[in-house]
């Protein structure tokens, strides 16, 4: 049995803030935010808008995509460094507000890598058939822990939601190959502060991503016997457009095999990769059985890639 996606969804909140909004509150520049990190606007939730919310939106177009029941889910994980609270999960407060009555539910935390490792974690489950259908969700609300004092933080962020339903695909088709890591000693680069604020180290950061996107990638290609050539799209997690590119130039692929949505969302976490497929999926830039590598990495330091031929 091959698992991989069978239906897909996401949710931005409606609120639209601007480069130029951001000149008005901080001393920053649309200028020097769009070419040092290629983000023109993103999205930021309302004050009565919870993680959860924005969650549950983007399951119910997941569900609805894979045409399935939400009582047919056997298992919730949702990805996230931004819950509602430390408990209930919000995976929970997911359960009962789709009313997934038979599914069991937890989050993950491995911030902007999330998603990677809730797809992976869903993988094992569906291929041991222990669950017919996981319903995984990268979810943040990263406006509740931004210091929009900190210029080189608050620009960079947005809030946003996907979800994949995961499921038994055909023959060839699924998840193919995987490679998670992390690194515990880069912590110190990317992490919450004890006034509940996101503090990082850029320089380090940026490095440590380069880096990493480019052999991750490379990595999960080796493990599925492929090539570079073989790679009809790549969708890497949505941080900095400076790293995307390195990514995009390790592989030898061309612009319009690479996704970008950073201009449109900004940096939206353990949302951004399933968002970015949406939208890619929407454009018809993925087709059925193309070998599609999805990358990113995050806070923890975390990391995480995945080939996967794409379709039912």
């Amino acid at each position: 049995m091959n698992a991989g996606i069978i239906g897909i969804g996401k949710y931005v909140p409606e609120k639209v803030v601007t480069n130029f909004d951001l000149e008005k509150i901080m001393d920053t520049s649309d200028e020097w935010i769009r070419t040092r990190t290629g983000i023109e606007e993103r999205h930021f939730a309302a004050d009565d808008e919870n993680t959860s919310d924005l969650a549950v939106a983007a399951a119910k177009e997941a569900i609805a995509n894979a045409g399935i029941t939400p009582e047919e889910i056997g298992l919730i994980l949702v990805a996230t460094v931004t819950p509602d609270q430390t408990f209930p999960s919000v995976a929970c407060m997911v359960q009962e507000q789709i009313g997934a009555v038979n599914a069991a539910a937890m989050d993950q935390a491995a911030a902007c890598a999330g998603f990677m490792y809730s797809l992976v974690t869903a993988k094992q489950f569906v291929e041991a058939n222990a669950y017919k259908y996981v319903l995984v969700i990268g979810v943040e609300k990263l406006t509740k822990i931004m210091d929009m004092e900190d210029r080189n933080t608050a620009v960079l962020f947005g809030d946003g939601a996907s979800a994949a339903v995961i499921g038994a695909v055909s023959e060839g088709r699924g998840i193919v190959s995987f490679e998670l890591g992390a690194d515990g000693t880069g912590g110190k680069h990317l992490y919450l502060t004890q006034q509940d604020v996101i503090a990082m180290n850029g320089r380090e950061v940026f490095k440590f991503a380069v880096r990493q996107m480019g052999e991750s990638a490379v990595s999960v290609l080796e493990k599925a016997g492929l090539t570079k050539e073989d790679v009809d799209f790549l969708v890497p997690h949505q941080a900095n457009i400076r790293i995307i590119e390195s990514a995009r130039e390790r592989l030898a692929l061309p612009e319009e095999k690479v996704s970008k949505t950073i201009h449109k969302y900004g940096n939206t976490s353990a949302a951004s990769i399933g968002i970015s497929l949406v939208d890619e999926l929407e454009a018809g830039k993925i087709k059925d059985d193309d070998i599609i590598v999805l990358v990113g990495f995050g806070g923890g330091l975390t990391w995480g890639a995945i080939a996967m031929k794409w379709g039912k």
